[in-house]
């Protein structure tokens, strides 16, 4: 098995992705697309209810959160556990309950499924194939997912098409047939610099780990710090090719893209 030590934290050195410069320019460009977000989540709560956020505790999925707590709009909130996270992402959602005085639904993996596949593999068997990487993704995501999203007609994510490849093509709106919902994703377009701009402006808690160079974090053991100028995606699963670096919760085929605009 190769090496799959993260690099190490950097807390001496300030991350310039999350304290951009708030110049006039970057704030205009907020403001445009603030107000477009929060008009699309407003249509979303009036004419797909119930409909829910899906909240991964992400930078982006932050945004989300006060937008829509912030305007106390009618959509749920959960968050999936999947009993691998770091312990800055818990705190997070503690302090983020505490922050709006509210709680999320929080959904966690079958257990018989969770264990049958531990005791099969062993406990880090994620880093010896794609396909072992990906089923353990399933049971701790995407499984739970189906649940959290039973029963709803829409359901939004942070998803922005400057992550990483597998997302340049995705639409503001999709027809999610495996779930029987449509898809929205608020931040398409937004830029980091734009998120970022967005937390700062608004003092929105966020994960202390994106300091420390990690734009993206999932579950710890799969999860590493970037170098400066790494691509944004690059440490999740770094150890797999660029194309096989997402978990089933959101890039599949069988995703048709929705004629409606939001």
């Amino acid at each position: 098995m190769s090496d799959f030590t993260p690099l190490p934290h950097r807390q001496s050195v300030q991350n310039p992705a999350t304290h951009p410069e708030l110049t006039p320019e970057l704030l205009q460009s907020l403001k445009t697309k603030t107000d477009a977000a929060l008009a699309l989540l407003r249509r979303i709560a009036s004419a797909y209810a119930p409909a829910v956020f899906a909240n991964s505790l992400g930078a982006e999925d932050m945004v989300l959160t006060d937008l829509i707590l912030n305007n106390k709009l009618p959509l749920g909130i959960f968050s999936l556990d999947t009993g691998r996270l770091p312990t800055e992402t818990y705190d997070l959602m503690a302090a983020t309950e505490k922050h709006y005085n509210t709680r999320f639904a929080v959904f966690y993996p079958e257990r018989a499924a969770l264990e049958n596949f531990v005791h099969t593999n062993g406990i880090n068997a994620f880093y010896e194939s794609v396909a072992l990487r990906q089923t353990c993704c399933r049971i701790r995501k995407v499984e739970p997912l189906a649940r959290a999203l039973a029963g709803n007609k829409a359901w939004i994510t942070g998803m922005r098409a400057a992550q990483s490849g597998t997302r340049q093509n995705l639409a503001v709106q999709t027809r999610d047939a495996e779930h029987g919902l449509e898809k929205f994703n608020p931040l398409l377009a937004w830029s980091e610099q734009e998120v970022w701009a967005y937390i700062r402006k608004h003092d929105v808690p966020y994960n202390p780990l994106h300091d420390q160079f990690y734009p993206s974090i999932g579950c710890a053991p799969c999860t590493r710090s970037l170098s400066i100028g790494e691509d944004i995606r690059a440490g999740r699963w770094w150890w797999e090719n660029p194309e096989t670096r997402e978990c089933g919760l959101h890039v599949k085929q069988r995703l048709a893209a929705s004629t409606n605009t939001p």
